[in-house]
């Protein structure tokens, strides 16, 4: 437990100590499938050390901030794939894009920010990353074999390539079936870091036993809605009147789990891991504290089978205000 006791390791409502956080567990790939199994239903999610190969994700990360750097993000006479911020600039002029920052997935960042939110959702688009990091046959393989879809295994064209500037708003409480309501609750998120993230460095994190109180809270949201007079296209909404305008459970992660009676699993994370999840388990992230300034990348992989019905709106690329 003393490695959770890192400095700064904290969340928007306050510190992440041994009182209310406990590690995520790890998982070797090359385990038994049975024991994978076990562990992904035990636990709701699956923490797999080294699925991709370093230096393919290393390349992506240097091609993502490569396409920033004209931006003035990154720190002078810093290289691309190292990805430091410029301490002297104001992390309000680089905001993340993502669910949870705006209301109904709108655009952020106000006039200053313009470049670099245009050349980081344009990111999502280019063959670097559209066509060759969110296809590696090093994961579609695993999630296929893993899974038992086989060939039937289809990997969603829309995904979230989030960065998170040191400082700057975490990813709130949510679980991904909220985005994902127009399809059964069968996809599997893989959360991919695109580069190595310190423990106090903005990675994601699990709320323990988390799935079950996603499914309970999914159907008392459709409850809820249902006796609003909502229609069942309403209802599907991620932004309904009865939920947070950005579809998020909690902006207090802190609070949200002190109700719950259970803590955060937390981690500091290797380029090459990879941690997959069930569509109820809830999640969120803390706040980069990074001590030197390096910029956590990640993105959102999801995996569906195709043989069943599935949100047919995951297969167009992200783009802002897209009602996802």
């Amino acid at each position: 437990m003393v490695a959770i006791l890192a400095d700064h390791l904290a969340v928007t409502d306050g510190a992440l100590t041994s009182e209310n956080a406990a590690l995520l567990r790890p998982s070797e790939p090359n385990l038994p499938i049975e024991e994978l199994h076990k562990r992904y239903e035990e636990d709701g999610y699956l923490f797999l050390k080294q699925v991709l190969p370093r230096q393919d994700v290393l390349a992506a990360r240097n091609a993502y901030f490569s396409s920033l750097e004209s931006t003035g993000v990154l720190k002078p006479g810093s290289q691309p794939v190292d990805g430091i911020f410029d301490p002297a600039k104001r992390h309000e002029d680089y905001p993340g894009i993502g669910a949870g920052h705006v209301d109904g997935n709108g655009r952020p960042g106000g006039k200053n920010a313009k470049q670099f939110v245009d050349l980081a959702l344009d990111a999502h688009y280019k063959e670097w990353y559209a066509e060759t990091f969110c296809n590696h046959p090093a994961l579609y393989d695993f999630v296929a074999k893993f899974s038992g879809w086989g060939k039937d295994t289809l990997s969603l064209r829309r995904t979230l390539l989030r960065n998170n500037i040191p400082g700057s708003k975490p990813i709130g409480v949510h679980y991904d079936q909220i985005f994902l309501r127009h399809g059964d609750p069968t996809s599997v998120t893989a959360w991919v870091p695109m580069g190595d993230i310190k423990l106090n460095g903005g990675g994601l994190i699990y709320l323990e036993n988390g799935d079950d109180i996603g499914v309970e809270m999914e159907q008392a949201f459709f409850n809820k809605a249902k006796q609003a007079g909502l229609s069942d296209e309403e209802a599907r909404s991620a932004f309904n009147s009865n939920m947070m305008s950005t579809g998020l459970l909690s902006e207090f992660p802190a609070e949200f789990a002190r109700e719950h009676g259970r803590r955060w699993l937390v981690s500091a994370y290797e380029a090459g891991d990879v941690v997959l999840h069930k569509p109820h388990m809830i999640h969120a992230s803390t706040i980069n504290h990074d001590p030197d300034n390096v910029i956590r990348l990640a993105t959102d992989l999801r995996f569906c089978d195709s043989s069943k019905p599935y949100d047919k709106r995951w297969m167009n690329h992200y783009t802002f205000n897209d009602g996802v």
